[in-house]
């Protein structure tokens, strides 16, 4: 039975909005590309260990997924949690810790701001305007590059999919994305996130420097079809949580 989960490490909490889905073909993962240029994207660890992506969106907030931050139905501990900005390769990132107790989730969507120390790195910049079907857009992550145990492959320099936006209520989106819902659904064109992207940014294609953050990846069948948090829903949340 073909069965679908949100994506993170298998260590994480795991967020089930439909069921489990079986493992898909090895070349799944692996048809993206390295990353040449993305100097908002960061590396989530917990406990030292990798975890998830995500996205600097002001100078002192980190945006990712909520679930990244959980662990068996529990908040993980501040003092517990690092990230690496700053490079590409995420071993040469400079590490950044939380400030306790500064972080906040969204109600309506699976993103969470949680704020760190001043981080010298190019904020992206959010979308205003909503998504639309035939869009093509790049997902960014340190994720795993195979669909065995993800734990043991992740990659430590950053990596791109190619995907493109369908309609909400296309049945190959049908367990991810409803019409009216807070996320947006994308189908491979070159690589499919996974294990370890979640939070990652969902940018448009554009020059460097032009791009904006369309979306926060939280989920895929690793396979032919990804899920990803509209930030121009949450736009308003975002705001308000980062002015302060």
């Amino acid at each position: 039975m073909v069965r679908r989960v949100r994506v993170l490490l298998l260590t994480a909490l795991v967020l089930v909005t439909g069921t489990v889905m079986l493992s898909a073909p090895a070349s799944a993962v692996i048809g993206g590309s390295k990353s040449t240029y993305a100097p908002w994207a960061v590396r989530m660890l917990v406990d030292g260990k990798p975890t998830c992506t995500g996205t600097a969106v002001a100078r002192q907030w980190i945006l990712s997924a909520s679930h990244c931050f959980f662990e068996q139905g529990q908040p993980v501990a501040d003092r517990r949690i690092s990230f690496r900005v700053g490079n590409l390769d995420m071993r040469k990132g400079t590490t950044v810790r939380p400030l306790p107790g500064k972080r906040a989730g969204s109600a309506r969507a699976d993103m969470l701001l949680i704020k760190v120390p001043s981080m010298k790195v190019r904020p992206a910049r959010p979308a205003t305007a909503p998504v639309h079907p035939g869009l093509d857009v790049r997902q960014y992550g340190w994720g795993a590059t195979c669909t065995s145990d993800e734990n043991t492959c992740q990659s430590p320099v950053l990596k791109q999919a190619h995907l493109r936006v369908i309609r909400p209520d296309d049945p190959r989106c049908k367990g991810y994305t409803t019409p009216g819902g807070s996320d947006f659904c994308m189908k491979k064109v070159s690589g499919i996130p996974a294990g370890g992207d979640s939070g990652g940014p969902v940018m448009s294609i554009a020059p460097h420097g032009k791009e904006t953050l369309l979306g926060v990846f939280d989920g895929s069948d690793r396979d032919k079809v990804a899920e990803a948090g509209e930030i121009s829903q949450q736009l308003a949340w975002i705001r308000s949580v980062t002015r302060h």
